[in-house]
């Protein structure tokens, strides 16, 4: 056994010595995810602001639910609303749309993770008994958050 000790010594001290003298080589790291790019964060942002107008008129609020940010607030005749609040005031008053358009569509980047889109709003239907404006001028406030784009606020002034 004592003759085999400088021997096995030997042989620790060349592997350790050819292990130390590699270069370590680097894990594969994932893809980094491709950065969405303004055009296509504009047609997401759209895309939006049309699902939440059609989920009004349908009385779908489950497009609110999802498309709004926790955070969001929403400015209306009646003050300013969370989106819990803007949620149960859209379920309880009683909407009948029959149609709505939207145009002059514009579409401005804040920065990379915050937009604001601005249009006009003509609409036929009643809330509450009530005519509403027959076309408005609204902004809507976008936020991107894990990589999806959710509306933040919005406010509507009926048009001259």
């Amino acid at each position: 056994m004592k003759r085999q000790l400088p021997l096995v010594t030997f042989l620790i001290l060349c592997f350790s010595t050819v292990i130390m003298g590699q270069e370590p080589t680097a894990s594969p790291s994932p893809s980094p995810k491709p950065v969405m790019t303004k055009a296509q964060s504009q047609k997401i942002i759209i895309a939006t602001e049309r699902k939440l107008w059609e989920g009004w008129k349908t009385k779908n609020f489950k497009a609110f639910k999802t498309y709004l940010s926790a955070d969001s607030v929403m400015v209306g005749d009646s003050g300013v609303a969370n989106k819990t609040e803007s949620l149960k005031e859209l379920e309880n008053l009683a909407c009948e749309v029959k149609s709505y358009e939207l145009s002059d569509i514009k579409v401005t980047f804040l920065n990379n993770d915050a937009a604001l889109m601005t249009y006009k709003a003509t609409q036929d239907g009643t809330c509450g008994g009530q005519a509403v404006p027959p076309a408005v001028w609204a902004s809507s406030a976008y936020v991107k958050r894990g990589g999806k784009w959710f509306a933040a606020s919005h406010q509507e002034t009926p048009a001259k």
